[in-house]
């Protein structure tokens, strides 16, 4: 803790010191979502480092290097990256962990030499990306008539996809492909064509995934595909068996519904008789029920 004040008190007097590295391009570096990133640091040659002092939006973290048998001493100030970087020596790179897509933008490096009142600067451009999932295949297709052609919309796309995604449909026939950009390709297929096959990949900096591939005539309704042929033979017979059950099973109805109705009207009658017969005696007849 003693070091706090003094590490404050360094950087506030180094605000205004100039440094070498204007004009110099950013260096590109690509970091893939929730995993770990190193930012590489050059360090001057024969120079003796006095600190180095990592900044993104806002002041990181200051480190001053290891001398004379004394440890390095670093200190992170912005809290969105406490518990998640390490300094690696014997350069201190920063080394990031956990990235989030908060963590993609600007970074610099300010090497102040003890020797020399202008510090170095290097400076960084981190571009986060996520690991493409496995694409997704739409197909939608239409047929204008029974000999017309079978026009096809192929639509591939990958979910949660970001930035930078490129899409590529590769077409197999005849042993030859051919690749098509975008992520719509239009295909068409007649009855008698030869079947072609159609894999989509997706790509971004850090990944590149390709799908199965598809037969574009599996899409389509020929009258002469022996598939289509059976599916319609099978719900003809489904058909065709379900009707007669269902006369069935009504015909049975009304004839137990008739059964019933005859055995209850004579014994009702029978009832009726023996209840007068009784009356006529002084008797209580039977129950109807």
């Amino acid at each position: 803790m003693g070091a706090l004040p003094w590490l404050l008190l360094l950087l506030l007097s180094q605000e205004a010191e100039g440094y070498s590295g204007d004009g110099v391009d950013p260096e590109e570096v690509v970091g893939i979502l929730h995993e770990s990133i190193s930012l590489p640091l050059e360090m001057p040659f024969n120079e003796e480092v006095e600190n180095i002092i990592w900044s993104s939006h806002i002041r990181l973290a200051i480190v001053v290097p290891e001398k004379e048998g004394r440890p390095a001493t670093i200190m992170v100030i912005d809290p969105r990256y406490e518990g998640r970087v390490n300094f690696l020596e014997p350069t201190y790179s920063l080394h990031i962990q956990n990235l989030s897509w908060e963590d993609s933008g600007s970074y610099q490096a300010q090497v102040n030499l003890r020797t020399s009142q202008v510090s170095t600067m290097q400076q960084y451009n981190l571009c986060i990306y996520r690991r493409l999932s496995q694409p997704h295949m739409t197909v939608n297709f239409e047929i204008p008539g029974e000999e017309g052609a079978c026009n096809m919309s192929l639509i591939c796309s990958v979910e949660n996809a970001g930035l930078d995604v490129t899409y590529t449909w590769i077409s197999w026939e005849d042993g030859a492909d051919t690749a098509h950009e975008g992520s719509i390709l239009r295909a068409s297929w007649r009855p008698g064509d030869k079947v072609a096959s159609y894999t989509c990949r997706a790509s971004n900096p850090v990944s590149n995934i390709t799908s199965r591939p598809i037969q574009a005539g599996s899409f389509c309704a020929d009258p002469g595909d022996p598939l289509e042929k059976a599916s319609t033979s099978f719900c003809l017979l489904v058909k065709g068996l379900l009707i007669p059950l269902l006369f069935g099973t009504l015909a049975v109805g009304f004839w137990f519904i008739r059964v019933q109705t005859r055995g209850k009207v004579p014994r009702m009658k029978k009832l009726r008789r023996n209840r007068m017969r009784l009356r006529k005696k002084g008797q209580p007849g039977p129950s109807l029920n």
